[in-house]
């Protein structure tokens, strides 16, 4: 592919069919906990009228029964999927009772771990399965680790963007090759500009001493309830964080150089045993602890920024699908929960993103060495922490280089793309996008993790208080904003449906669950 972005917009434009680039699908999938009005994590099961976490397509749990999980379909517009992301948020609040969804990703544990009950999906096979990875995931990292919050935006291309570049790129080789190579580029590229959204949209900068429930810390302190980083932005995709926990003590390293090199990487670590996690053992006292003693049970344990993704079928393993029908869309991970909108997102923020997976799309993406590799997770780890600090320098190739430069370049080199993508609107909403992010590159005052200590200290609070504010004002609102009956009863029959789908899959299993895990991993 050409260097120069705008070089490609130009080959683009010329060919005539400009609005591929305008075309294509985003989904949100946006984490959040329930908590009780005085901010304890729920103790309360899945609301019955949600429906199953099992089988429900838009409502369903993480980690914790409590750690709801709300999925929007993919939309072509960003205001389409908020407009979705804010209605099944109304449904939810009608299930409440008197609960807050937390508006922060990093939560407050103030009764500790053994207080989050981990997530429960039936009798089934299928739940079984989910219950017993998620129990793993407890032993080997901490229940409290496994609740921070995020929101996660999914994008795929337009279709007909990949005959249009592949053709412009000679057209060699299969199409389905070339569209796996070009989102596998992106997902570089994602890896390597990704420092970018933790200092644009941040917003964890402390957190509440529950959280580490008396560790050392080398944080500091903001008062006597809260710890944090004079400039952190994100301190949930530090070091504190889950993203970081995965690679220690297990030698893992995911391989995003091509589909082939990212499955091998997977499955090699799914079907290696970890001397770690044999001694926690499978069954214990006649109990499932974990689904294996492997460095991962599963691909998902597996912590990034961003995946590679492809939609399943059935209970079908994502390396299978991505191995048999490539790559459907990509999965940013690397989100916090935005604590002052009540939907956890903004539109602001999801023309901005997708944006950004163009720039990153149309732009040069290398292999990445062992080298890079460092440098990315050196230099997420610097914004994370530091993001704010006049005097951080990146590291881009062996040199060093200020945030506010390189981050200055790679804005200016998607105001091209930001234009296309305004074609035919009056009020140009991805150029006023980026607009917003120039000035946060600018003035490191106005992002979101600014403003959170900002109004902390103005208010004399700690974190846990702010974010206990900003979860009854997001409720408020919530409450003020009424569901047609319409949509009510759609999403009602919704969750009568997934229950109905949940008990098919309890009255259908036809093995035990020791041969149900033989079968699954066999794929």
């Amino acid at each position: 592919m050409p260097q120069s972005i705008d070089k490609r917009l130009e080959q683009i434009v010329d060919s005539g069919q400009r609005e591929v680039l305008a075309g294509g699908a985003i989904g949100l999938e946006k984490e959040s906990l329930r908590v009780s009005p005085d901010g304890g994590i729920s103790q309360q099961p899945h609301p019955s009228a949600l429906g199953s976490a099992l089988t429900h397509p838009y409502i369903t749990t993480d980690y914790s029964e409590a750690l709801i999980e709300l999925i929007t379909p993919p939309f072509e517009q960003a205001g389409e999927a908020l407009d979705f992301l804010c209605d099944v948020q109304r449904f939810v609040y009608r299930s409440l009772d008197r609960e807050l969804l937390w508006s922060t990703s990093m939560p407050c544990v103030l009764a500790g771990g053994s207080a989050i009950p981990i997530a429960c999906y039936g009798s089934s096979n299928a739940g079984r399965m989910k219950t017993v990875y998620r129990r793993g995931l407890g032993h080997r990292y901490g229940r409290v680790m496994q609740v921070i919050a995020g929101v996660h935006f999914n994008f795929s291309a337009d279709p007909r963007l990949w005959p249009l570049l592949h053709g412009l790129d000679g057209g060699r080789g299969e199409l389905r090759h070339y569209i796996d190579q070009g989102y596998f580029g992106l997902t570089r590229n994602l890896l390597r500009y990704g420092w970018l959204i933790p200092y644009l949209f941040g917003a964890s900068p402390a957190v509440c001493k529950s959280f580490l429930a008396g560790r050392p810390t080398p944080l500091q302190e903001f008062d006597h309830t809260t710890y944090y980083e004079p400039y952190a932005t994100s301190l949930r995709m530090g070091d504190i964080g889950y993203t970081n926990s995965k690679e220690k003590g297990v030698g893992l390293k995911a391989n995003y150089n091509s589909l082939d090199a990212y499955v091998a990487s997977l499955t090699r670590a799914i079907d290696t045993p970890s001397p770690l996690w044999e001694r926690i053992g499978v069954v214990v006292d006649g109990r499932y602890e974990q689904l294996n003693t492997h460095i991962l049970q599963i691909e998902n344990e597996y912590y990034s920024t961003v995946r590679p993704k492809q939609v399943l079928e059935g209970l079908e393993k994502p390396t299978h699908a991505l191995r048999s029908r490539g790559v459907r869309y990509i999965e940013l991970r690397s989100l916090d929960v935005n604590a002052f909108h009540p939907l956890g997102v903004s539109e602001e923020q999801l023309l901005f993103l997708k944006a950004f997976m163009l720039y990153c799309l149309l732009r040069e993406s290398p292999p990445i060495d062992i080298l890079e590799q460092r440098e990315i997770d050196q230099n997420l780890g610097g914004v994370a922490h530091r993001g704010r600090d006049p005097s951080l320098a990146l590291l881009c190739r062996g040199r060093e280089r200020r945030l506010r430069d390189w981050a200055g370049e790679i804005l200016d080199q998607m105001q091209g793309i930001c234009e296309l993508l305004d074609e035919g609107r009056a009020q140009a909403p991805h150029q006023r996008s980026l607009v917003r992010q120039r000035e946060r590159v600018a003035d490191p005052e106005q992002t979101p993790s600014a403003r959170m200590l900002r109004q902390m200290r103005e208010r004399g609070e700690g974190f846990f208080q702010f974010a206990q504010r900003m979860s009854h004002r997001h409720r408020e609102y919530y409450e003020g904003a009424a569901l047609s009956g319409e949509r009510l009863e759609w999403f009602r029959r919704e969750a009568d449906a997934s229950l109905r789908r949940q008990g098919e899959l309890e009255a259908d299993d036809e093995v035990d669950f020791a041969t149900f895990l033989r079968q699954y991993f066999a794929q």
